[in-house]
């Protein structure tokens, strides 16, 4: 009996000993195809768990991965790339059985990087049977070992329906970020719109706002993307490379934007790509999902839906004093419900604009238009929807009497001042 079991054991080992033998000349043979070892974690790839990864051996940083179906299904790998010490990189993408391709890559630096060294890059793998790949990395030569970190691919499934018909996508919280009631009143106002997802990329924020945000994430209204740029980068404060230093354009921004829209490809209708001191404030509807309705049918093949921005400066209040509540003078922040006087328009000065988009029809964006997409692109008239944004003035020799009244908050006061009680209430910032 033991002289059968040591047998067993020893044809075991010889198993397993020409089954290395057979990988091993395979590999040989096959110098692009790789199995991970099928003795480690019943071949468990190493996964991140982490939105910015540094590729090794060089200065760039993969963040996400996507099947991008539009284009012959590919991989989309959206890295943060050094337009200074550009290199060839290999895409290693791996299936279900842990068998591993590796192939060339082509990098496609977006064309607005500002000046600034680091800037959101498209890293496009090619090759054959990506439709069963499940994960990937971005290496600088063509062979990988078994303790580097893989990406997961997403978006492997589409979808002709939708979790969400609206998301919003903020691109960055940063310098510790404590504007509350700002945003619980823009939170609220977004769901009376018709929003049901908010989308925040966080490098940091307030004690008090982070109070407010595991609400809203509790509340399922708020997907939270811990963006720890700083730890990686000098992020810069500003667009200007010249006037704000720095290796990245205010705090990786479009790169956050570009991730948001792959994220939600597939899990919302449409997107909206805005900042959070900004709300896209329909005029001539009601709401966001009768806004959108009737633009669509208009424009049938409009996939980009430009959004005019206009200041209401924070230095102007309201006079009768009307939201000048004793509940909120302990909550930080801005009070929208007290600005309204908008600047006028100028002559011979075109506005900046934001976006509502069908993230499928989108495939390189940057802060106030599309730098590639599919279908065609609207300016919405600013009678029919703009965007209510409350900052410092921008054209500031302009007087009180000068500016414009302009009171469209206001027409939501029954229901939005309750909501935003109750969110402070629940975040434990207001006495119940």
């Amino acid at each position: 009996m033991e002289n059968i079991k040591w047998k067993g054991l020893l044809g075991i080992l010889f198993l397993m000993n020409g089954v290395v033998i057979l990988i091993w000349t395979y590999s040989s043979w096959h110098p692009n195809y790789i199995l991970i070892s099928p003795f480690y974690n019943k071949l468990r790839i190493p996964e991140t768990l982490n939105l910015i990864t540094p590729i090794k051996d060089s200065k760039h940083f993969m963040v996400s991965a996507y099947i991008d179906h539009r284009i012959d299904e590919t991989i989309r790998v959206i890295s943060i790339i050094n337009r200074e010490s550009l290199q060839p990189l290999y895409c290693v993408y791996c299936n279900t059985k842990h068998e591993c391709t590796t192939v060339e890559t082509d990098v496609q630096i977006h064309s607005d990087h500002f000046g600034f060294p680091f800037h959101v890059s498209d890293v496009i793998c090619k090759g054959k049977h990506l439709q069963n790949a499940t994960h990937v990395l971005i290496s600088t030569n063509d062979s990988v070992n078994q303790t580097t970190e893989f990406l997961p691919i997403r978006n492997r499934v589409m979808s002709e329906t939708f979790k969400y018909n609206f998301t919003v996508c903020i691109s960055n919280l940063f310098g510790d970020y404590n504007n509350v009631l700002e945003f619980a009143q823009t939170i609220e106002m977004y769901k009376l719109l018709g929003v049901q997802r908010v989308v925040i990329y966080n490098t940091s924020c307030g004690p008090d706002l982070e109070k407010l945000l595991k609400h809203y994430e509790r509340e399922g209204t708020l997907e939270i993307v811990s963006w720890p740029i700083d730890e990686f980068l000098n992020p810069s404060s500003g667009w200007n490379s010249t006037k704000h230093k720095g290796d990245l354009h205010y705090y990786g921004q479009l790169t956050t934007l570009n991730e948001c829209i792959y994220r939600h490809m597939y899990q919302s209708k449409y997107v909206l790509l805005n900042d959070i001191d900004e709300i896209i404030m329909p005029y001539k509807y009601d709401n966001l999902p009768s806004l959108m309705k009737n633009l669509q049918a208009a424009h049938p093949i409009v996939g980009l839906f430009l959004i005019e921005n206009h200041i209401f400066p924070k230095t102007q209040f309201d006079d009768s004093g009307r939201f000048k509540r004793q509940e909120w003078s302990k909550i930080p922040g801005i009070n929208i419900m007290e600005h309204i006087y908008r600047e006028p328009e100028r002559k011979n000065v075109t506005n900046p604009t934001k976006m509502i988009i069908n993230p499928r029809l989108v495939e390189q964006t940057s802060v106030h238009s599309s730098l590639r997409h599919f279908g065609d692109t609207y300016n919405v008239p600013f009678d029919v929807c703009r965007i209510v944004h409350v900052r410092k003035r921008l054209q500031g020799h302009l007087t009180k009497d000068q500016l414009t009244v302009d009171k469209r908050l206001w027409d939501f006061e029954q229901e939005l001042l309750p909501n935003v009680d109750n969110a402070l209430k629940l975040s434990g910032l207001l006495m119940p």
